[in-house]
């Protein structure tokens, strides 16, 4: 984050938007799948790549089988710092193993 006194939403360093991507599509591919299938709304999808973020959401690069779609996604809370999009991917994440759960129940 560059800026902690604004009023505007969280900016982050270019160097931590890079490592969460980088964490992100090489570590979690299928949970960013998962999390596109469910709460996306895309269960067409065949792969996700989380392609950036900011304080509100995540956004993802999502494939379909008529080519690539953009998915935002709000994070459940503001985030302000890496600590933060790193509870609120969790969070993510959690919300749609349980959506799946109902779904393939």
């Amino acid at each position: 984050m560059t800026d902690d006194n604004s009023s505007g939403p969280a900016q982050f360093a270019p160097d931590v938007v890079a490592a969460v991507l980088a964490h992100m599509n090489d570590d979690h591919a299928e949970d960013s799948l998962l999390i596109c299938r469910t709460l996306g709304d895309r269960p067409d999808a065949t792969s996700a790549v989380m392609a950036g973020f900011d304080a509100e959401a995540a956004t993802f690069d999502v494939s379909v089988p008529d080519g690539v779609v953009v998915v935002r996604l709000a994070w459940d809370r503001p985030v302000r710092d890496r600590s933060d999009v790193r509870v609120a991917v969790v969070a993510m994440f959690r919300a749609a193993q349980e959506q799946a759960g109902r779904i393939t129940r």
